[in-house]
């Protein structure tokens, strides 16, 4: 991949920010310290340097920081934090090759961007870059964290760019929000579901709250086991009969997974991101309505993390009116967290 190439530019396109910024850095690091080429170990330094990035936050979680790898290379601190534009000077070849490989990296986990995790796995895979050599004589265990990786990249292939909206739908694709919910109104088209009996009072009042233009985001509230889901379920059938007000016709519903989404987040706040980008999929699919079984635990989902309370990443939607919700909680679970939240 030539830097002065068409294919190069296009390339950059195709990165997330903190890559593109780390790109940025790892030149500006080339240039202080007279090196002829930007190389694997500058690409390295300049992922560290974007401290916010999932690669960043991989490398850290094996003791590789910007202070020790700049002591390994014996750096000046200046020289370290100096940044300028990209193409002052030029690839190395192990570098072309490890941007080639973290594009086709990204592609064969369905990403259009490429993120500063997928250069890192790209760097790791090749034993004798300079930077993989840096990084075993740092000590660290260039295997396990290359396994660490991509059980990562196999298991959260939705969730591996690193800022949030950065994950587009790519043709033929699954979206975040796919990965993370099932259809029902696709279920209730194949007959999958099976018929609801005894709740066509519950139905008619859902289906008339959901027609509203505004406060249309009810709450089934009720204990486990009543039927709640089933409810939506015959919304679900309704909507594919065509039984429904005019507004509602082209609706789809989908239940979210909140344990499904909560599993295997391993880093801070990675929680949040996926439910960032699932809220912001939703803001530009009108047609879908999301169901979320056992709301309740969206309140402080993620904050064992000391991060962000998931609850205040839907309130700023459902207020604007962007995203439709429907949610099922207990009694005593509403009352003890949501009924006390007047933003909720």
């Amino acid at each position: 991949m030539d830097q002065n190439s068409d294919d190069f530019q296009d390339f950059l396109h195709h990165l997330s920010d903190n890559a593109l910024q780390s790109l940025r850095h790892a030149d500006g690091i080339a240039r202080a310290t007279g090196s002829a080429y930007v190389g694997t170990e500058h690409l390295l330094f300049g992922i560290l340097a974007q401290e916010s990035s999932l690669g960043a936050k991989i490398l850290k979680q094996n003791g590789v920081t910007l202070e020790k790898a700049r002591l390994a290379m014996n750096l000046n601190a200046n020289k370290v934090n100096l940044m300028t534009n990209l193409g002052a000077k030029g690839l190395s070849e192990a570098a072309k090759l490890t941007l080639k490989m973290s594009w086709e990296v990204a592609q064969e986990y369905a990403q259009e961007l490429c993120g500063t995790e997928h250069i890192v796995y790209s760097i790791l895979s090749q034993k004798n870059a300079s930077a993989t050599i840096l990084l075993r004589n740092m000590n660290v265990r260039v295997e396990d964290m290359l396994s660490e990786l991509e059980q990562l990249l196999n298991k959260q292939s939705y969730d591996s760019t690193d800022e949030v909206g950065t994950t587009r739908r790519k043709k033929g694709k699954k979206t975040l929000l796919d990965q993370f919910s099932t259809d029902l109104t696709a279920q209730a088209k194949s007959g999958k579901l099976d018929p609801v009996i005894g709740r066509e009072m519950q139905i008619r009042r859902l289906v008339t709250i959901l027609n509203r233009r505004t406060k249309n985001n009810p709450v089934l509230i009720g204990e486990p086991g009543v039927g709640k889901t089933a409810i939506v379920e015959g919304v679900a059938q309704r909507i594919v009969a065509d039984d429904v007000p005019d507004a509602l016709i082209d609706k789809r519903i989908v239940i979210l997974d909140l344990a499904a989404m909560i599993a295997g987040t391993k880093y801070r706040g990675e929680f949040e991101d996926r439910l960032k980008k699932v809220m912001k999929e939703l803001e530009n699919d009108s047609r879908t309505i999301v169901f979320i079984d056992e709301i309740h635990q969206l309140v402080g989902a993620g904050s064992a993390e000391g991060s962000m309370d998931a609850g205040n990443i839907l309130k700023p939607a459902l207020a604007r009116g962007k995203i439709q919700m429907i949610g099922a909680t207990t009694t005593a679970e509403y009352t003890k967290h949501i009924e006390k939240d007047a933003a909720l």
